[in-house]
């Protein structure tokens, strides 16, 4: 899985842009004989000439305005596709400006842009604070336009809104940790896809919100609330979906059967999670060549759910797994990547388990310079290592070693969190026992030194 850096999600004071979109439309705000598409009056042929003056040149100002609003879709939709994010969600906002000079705030044309705009937040910067609080403060609106639609056309585009708003608001909450809200949003946002079906024979592709999105979504919403049937039914439709789709060997599957078989794995049907990580690994392989990341995130899953397995007969195919694994990542993306030394750390870990200490410490010592490269000399990482190491050495029964390493963790551990943290406290005690231990040792030796030589003497008295 890709991992990007920490997202800072802006609170309302600091967003800028969207402060600037409220202060424009309060100042550029329509009257509302103003806000709709015909602007003549409706008396017949009553009209006095300076009425259809002034309608003429309520046409002529809101032409520019409309103009600009196509200009500035088109030029979103064009930078969404160049994945010029940044550059993407600031045209939602001049969308959302142009749509309240023209429409008004409370037309549902309106709602839409802000829909747009929250679902931009969403997807394209990774806000789900941002998205949720521009949703709910348009949902209102749509909802109650709903009800007094005339045109199908018009009823169409509000339930294609209304299923990108409530994905979004899900999919927020989710984001969130809020699994409940997101369940039951994204349930509303499926109850309007079924509607939209039902409505329109002719199908519902182009939606901005595929209904393979949506049930992802709901699969995922489900396991957060630990609903695993339900999860499960629902990634093995949007897995029937894919394949009918695009085929058995698209890249989309990928993360699909990586996620079906976490579910299996809860679900404890360990077999059952392998056969859908060999099927991931084998769309990698075919697609990507057995040296790529993509290969490699297959290979350590895979390493992974043998293990969580807990069959013996399994061992030796975890550790061919990692080691593919572990190789792939150091040839693709180098030693010092976070991918590749968290796999050598997990793969340690169950070395340690399984009482494969001599390798443990062999790969945790040849990590060690790479470690420090990527995190730093005073890290987390490097601490956790050095206590892993020095507890190899202290069962290996090297004491002397292990002591040393112990004390680097220590002062590492001391400079991150202080002498009062639990981490600290617990390589202190580890390190205390070690000390006496060895205190102990060295007397007994010494001792046992002292009684050979005696006896030594002795034997030679006589």
């Amino acid at each position: 899985m890709i991992r990007t850096s920490p997202i800072c999600i802006p609170t309302v004071n600091s967003d800028r842009d969207w402060d600037f979109c409220f202060h424009l439309s309060q100042k550029t705000k329509i009257p509302a004989r103003e806000q709709t598409d015909e602007f003549y009056p409706t008396s017949g042929s009553e009209e006095s000439e300076e009425e259809i003056i002034v309608a003429e040149k309520a046409i002529n100002s809101m032409s520019l305005p409309r103009d600009k609003l196509a200009q500035s879709q088109k030029k979103a939709a064009q930078l969404i596709k160049e994945k010029l994010n940044v550059q993407a969600n600031k045209e939602l906002i001049r969308c959302v400006i142009l749509s309240r000079i023209i429409f008004g705030e409370d037309h549902w044309k309106c709602a839409q842009a802000v829909a747009n705009l929250a679902y931009g937040y969403l997807t394209l910067r990774g806000l789900p604070s941002q998205a949720k609080r521009h949703a709910e403060s348009v949902k209102h609106t749509l909802l109650t336009w709903k009800g007094n639609t005339t045109s199908n056309k018009e009823k169409r585009e509000i339930l294609e809104v209304l299923v990108m708003l409530y994905y979004t608001l899900g999919v927020a909450c989710l984001l969130q940790n809020r699994g409940k809200e997101a369940y039951i949003n994204l349930q509303k946002a499926e109850r309007n896809m079924k509607e939209l079906k039902e409505f329109f024979k002719e199908g519902v592709s182009g939606l901005q919100v595929s209904e393979k999105d949506l049930t992802v979504a709901l699969g995922r919403a489900s396991l957060a609330i630990q609903r695993l049937n339900l999860a499960l039914a629902y990634f093995e439709k949007a897995i029937g979906n894919v394949i009918t789709a695009k085929g058995d060997r698209t890249s989309d599957l990928i993360y699909l059967y990586e996620e079906i078989a976490q579910i299996e794995q809860l679900r404890r049907n360990h077999d059952q999670a392998i056969q859908y990580l060999q099927q991931a690994l084998s769309i990698c392989t075919c697609l990507f060549s057995e040296v790529s990341p993509q290969t490699a995130e297959a290979n350590a899953l895979l390493a992974k759910a043998y293990a969580m397995s807990g069959e013996a007969h399994h061992r030796d195919t975890v550790a061919i797994y990692f080691i593919k694994s572990i190789t792939a990542y150091q040839a693709t993306l180098g030693p010092e990547d976070y991918e590749t030394l968290t796999t050598i750390d997990e793969f340690c870990k169950w070395l340690i388990q399984n009482g494969d200490k001599q390798e443990a410490y062999r790969l945790l010592k040849s990590s060690l310079k790479s470690q420090v490269i990527s995190y730093g000399d005073c890290s987390d990482k490097v601490a956790e290592t050095f206590y892993n190491m020095g507890r190899i050495c202290f069962a290996k029964g090297e004491l002397k070693k292990a002591v040393q390493l112990l004390r680097k963790c220590l002062m590492i551990q001391i400079i991150l969190y202080g002498t009062e943290h639990s981490k600290s406290k617990d390589t202190k005690n580890l390190l205390t026992l070690l000390q006496r231990t060895s205190k102990s040792s060295s007397k007994w030796k010494k001792e046992a030194n002292a009684g050979r030589k005696n006896t030594i003497c002795k034997g030679t008295e006589v």
